[in-house]
């Protein structure tokens, strides 16, 4: 198998919204700061129980000349955490694209990418 066989996307989705959603925040607060936020369950939330929950977020962005930005991973604790992720991103508009990946503990690795 194929690592690109195991993730699942919008055109698998099942009763609970797994595909992670991402928006493009810009200029928040004081400093005027741009966001990459991302959300899993934005539309009909998903179960956030020990036994079904959203472990992690991981963050990806592509810059105008290809190269592959890794922002990080956030880990998400059972009943006590939501599944969103706000990564700050200088220079945003030398991105032209950003890819999310999140981990359901049931269902498995589910992706989005979103054209800036």
């Amino acid at each position: 198998m194929e690592f690109e066989e195991a993730l699942k996307g919008k055109e698998v989705e099942g009763k609970e919204k797994h595909v992670p959603e991402i928006d493009i925040i810009r200029g928040h607060g004081h400093a005027k700061a741009d966001y990459v936020r991302v959300i899993v369950g934005k539309e009909v939330k998903h179960p956030n129980t020990l036994e079904h929950h959203i472990s992690w977020v991981e963050l990806y962005g592509i810059t105008k000349d290809g190269k592959m930005v890794d922002f990080g991973r956030m880990n998400f604790e059972p009943v006590y955490t939501e599944p969103t992720a706000s990564f700050h991103v200088n220079n945003i508009d030398d991105f032209k694209a950003f890819c999310a990946l999140e981990y359901c503990n049931i269902h498995g690795l589910w992706k989005n990418c979103i054209d800036v």
